[in-house]
């Protein structure tokens, strides 16, 4: 359960990895049947939760925390339905803080990685967002007492020099490094928020895996329920206090904000079944597919090229991630399985 629950939402959100994965049994005869399929729904995954992140930074129209707030709708109604019929009770006694803290958290995450999307470079702020399980090892070790190897210790300081490269803060860089060639000084800065946010919302969703470790014995549609609701009245409340509560325009607007909760809950379901079929590790590693996509969208759809220091950060994060990945395999492994050996300074 722990490593399910370690595998989040690595470009826009955390929710689908809180859903518990019950009767792997029941889908082991499709598997034998397409041993890839879990990965391939991963992928698929990736590529819906991406497309969720060009809206975003697409409708520029509609308020990042406005899009959020649609992006819980997709959320919520999905568990309601699940929750009813189990019967369980969606406020329990004695993890009634936890459950508010952990809504929080996750809300807060995602609103700032929604606000990344819109104010730097797609492939940027999701290579920064996609870092999370990474950094995983740091709050782990802080307040669950867990140790941190030396293995983490290297993924973390990659992951920090791969995020160093992408935001190219001015205090290492100076000021005449832009993300792009004709880069300005109203850019640099808007870019420095953006990535303040997107780090922001990495190290928020590192916490999010420690709160879900101390709620695993609850059933994922009350975690989800608790988490769709709380988040919808805060993402509300926060857009109505910025004043940028509005409805959206008629036509193609409206058409993007309901594709956004429906990728939204296409991914999900996704992911819920690539971990039916398929252990973490690897569908984690299928996971990373979501950075080639957000590189491809940003050049596709808003012409942005991405420069040296861009790709390069991008591939030292990402193959900490894949690294990360792949040693959660390894370790599952059964001890004589000659993978394991193979990789054995993985699994230590």
């Amino acid at each position: 359960m722990p490593e399910q629950l370690e595998l989040q939402h690595l470009v826009d959100g955390d929710e689908e990895s809180e859903i518990a994965i019950h009767n792997r049994n029941s889908v082991l005869p499709i598997r034998r049947s397409c041993p890839y399929l879990g990965l391939i729904l991963a992928t698929l995954s990736s590529l819906f939760f991406s497309l969720c992140s060009v809206i975003v930074k697409g409708l520029v129209d509609v308020h990042p925390m406005e899009l959020a707030a649609f992006r819980f709708v997709g959320v919520l109604l999905p568990t309601i339905p699940i929750i009813i019929y189990k019967g369980e009770d969606p406020f329990p006694k004695g993890r009634r803080l936890m459950l508010i803290l952990r809504s929080f958290v996750g809300t807060t995450g995602l609103m700032l990685s929604f606000y990344a999307f819109r104010h730097m470079p797609l492939a940027d702020a999701s290579v920064i967002v996609f870092s999370v399980p990474v950094f995983v090892a740091i709050f782990a070790r802080i307040f669950l007492k867990e140790p941190c190897g030396l293995f983490n210790v290297i993924t973390i300081c990659l992951t920090l020099i791969g995020v160093i490269l992408i935001t190219r803060p001015p205090i290492i860089f100076g000021h005449s490094v832009g993300s792009f060639a004709n880069s300005n000084a109203e850019r640099e800065h808007t870019d420095v928020k953006g990535a303040v946010s997107a780090f922001a919302a990495t190290l928020f969703g590192a916490n999010v895996y420690i709160l879900l470790r101390a709620l695993k014995g609850l059933h994922f549609s009350v975690i989800m329920t608790n988490f769709g609701s709380f988040a919808l009245v805060q993402t509300i409340t926060v857009t109505w206090a910025i004043g940028a509560l509005c409805l959206p325009r008629c036509g193609m607007e409206r058409l993007l904000i309901v594709a956004l909760a429906l990728f939204s809950f296409g991914g999900q379901i996704l992911l819920t079944l690539a971990l039916k079929m398929e252990q973490a590790g690897p569908v984690a590693i299928a996971r990373s597919a979501d950075i080639l996509f957000a590189f491809f969208w940003q050049i596709l759809f808003f012409n942005e090229i991405p420069n040296r220091y861009s790709v390069g950060g991008a591939i030292l994060v990402t193959s900490s991630v894949l690294l990360t990945g792949l040693r959660k395999w390894a370790v599952s492994l059964p001890e004589t399985s000659n993978v394991k050996k193979w990789l054995g300074i993985l699994a230590v």
